[in-house]
């Protein structure tokens, strides 16, 4: 017996792998390997809308015919999408700077029309000094907003800003979704690991706020989890990097990257957790060991799908629009590290099938948002970008 103990521990990781190798359902999770996915018989083009972009992170339409985007060093941008005409937006986000290394900078835009407000995440640049008196370099995500106005935001106002604040350049999170007057914002765990599972702390958490920075009253923190920050709703996460409203239940839906292997999606449920750093929905460690005894608890929230490898996911969105009627309602979703555009096929609220848009086209797929005519507008992590637009072949 005690060889028996002696050789399990030894081999643990081997053991995951064979017991958790990815394959067809566990309990209502899909573990799936995306490289294997059909390519679609769709037809499509991709063409150049704007060019000249550095290390875009994200996009928003204000109108039927402009978008506003992001650089992670802080260009901000207003693109007409017919001409491609790009005009500068001035503005004074206290953003960390960007130089083609780390995570951080000028992350997500939001343009909500209800309020006519432009909502924005960014890495929030340490006001402490140190010892020696130098400003700190740690940061933390913020949430902010401001109006467009002559090409300048104005009436700019800081939301909220995660604490505490860390050293560590990555897993900022940073996406935006807004319902009603209800504000998500979904917070990274800084690379900290077990934070996650600490809900008197932002990092590894969604957070819901009203759009003027109030606290919603049916919060988790008040209605039966005392322990947790007042804005805190989701706890669990990794590196949360899309966010959407589902058509098919108008409940949100987020994306989030695993370590190596698990990148998923999930609903942002009222109170739920999702389990990291004690599980890892099918990854493990970059250097090889597993992480947790199994892939998935029954005490946390399971994500809908989750896949090894890991895909680099980012941006989400439900497919509504005329261009493609035969994808309405379904989820598209972008691929950092696979340079895919994915559609998953959702019927009554289940994935029944999935398939590669197209792959290894412009590069690792930041962000995306759909026009009212149900073109796709996309834009790629790299340092000489292209606003793409992906238009139905009639």
């Amino acid at each position: 017996m005690s060889e028996l103990v002696s050789f399990i521990k030894k081999n643990n990781f081997l053991i995951f792998l064979i017991f958790y190798t990815p394959v067809l359902v566990l309990a209502e999770t899909i573990i799936d390997d995306y490289r294997k996915y059909d390519v679609t018989k769709t037809k499509f083009t991709l063409e150049k809308s704007a060019k000249d972009l550095s290390y875009p992170w994200a996009l928003s339409f204000i109108d039927k015919t402009n978008i506003v985007i992001t650089e992670k060093d802080g260009g901000l941008y207003k693109v007409d999408v017919l001409s491609g005409k790009k005009q500068k937006i001035k503005h004074n986000i206290p953003h960390i700077g960007y130089d083609g290394g780390g995570q951080g900078g000028l992350l997500d835009v939001y343009f909500n029309p209800l309020d006519g407000f432009i909502y924005f995440t960014y890495s929030h640049k340490s006001s402490k000094l140190t010892r020696t008196k130098q400003l700190s370099k740690k940061s933390s995500t913020a949430i902010s907003r401001g109006r467009l106005i002559k090409n300048e935001i104005k009436d700019f106002e800081i939301l909220l800003i995660a604490k505490p604040e860390f050293l560590e350049n990555r897993h900022y999170g940073s996406r935006i979704a807004i319902k009603g007057d209800d504000l998500f914002v979904s917070f990274g765990e800084r690379g900290q690991g077990i934070i996650s599972q600490d809900p008197s702390k932002h990092p590894g958490s969604i957070i819901r706020i009203k759009t003027d920075g109030a606290i919603p009253q049916d919060n988790p923190h008040f209605i039966e989890n005392k322990d947790w920050l007042p804005e805190i709703y989701v706890i669990g996460v990794r590196n949360p990097q899309g966010i959407a409203i589902s058509p098919h239940d108008d409940e949100l839906y987020f994306s989030s990257h695993g370590p190596r292997g698990g990148d998923h999606i999930g609903e942002v449920e009222f109170g739920s957790n999702y389990g990291w750093k004690d599980i890892a929905w099918g990854g493990r460690e970059y250097y090889g060991l597993g992480i947790g005894d199994s892939p998935f608890k029954d005490k946390y929230k399971r994500p809908l799908i989750s896949w090894v490898p890991s895909m680099g996911i980012s941006s989400i969105q439900f497919y509504e629009g005329r261009a493609f009627p035969e994808w309405q309602g379904d989820l598209l979703v972008a691929s950092l590290n696979g340079e895919s555009l994915i559609r998953l096929d959702v019927e009554n609220n289940e994935i029944v099938a999935k398939e590669i848009i197209f792959n290894d086209k412009i590069g690792r797929i930041r962000d995306f948002k759909i026009d009212y005519n149900g073109n796709i507008y996309l834009i790629s992590d790299s340092p000489k970008s292209y606003l793409w637009k992906l238009s139905k072949i009639l």
